[in-house]
């Protein structure tokens, strides 16, 4: 059993058939979770519960 060489793959240079399915499945799959996550992380986010902080100091004296 030896090592495939570059001459006997086939679509060496471009993806074809099933390659190019899987391929192009993946990106797809990895996009479309993408715009879910950001769908729900933004719809079921909860900004009332954020802590409201008042920083007296407005300005740092100089010496």
């Amino acid at each position: 059993m030896s090592e495939p060489r570059l001459q006997e793959i086939s679509d060496y240079n471009t993806l074809k058939g099933g390659k190019r399915k899987v391929v192009l499945a993946v990106i797809l799959v990895g996009l479309l979770m993408g715009v879910i996550y950001v769908f729900v992380a933004d719809k079921f986010d909860n900004k009332s519960d954020t802590i409201k902080i008042e920083d007296p100091i407005k300005a740092v004296p100089m010496r």
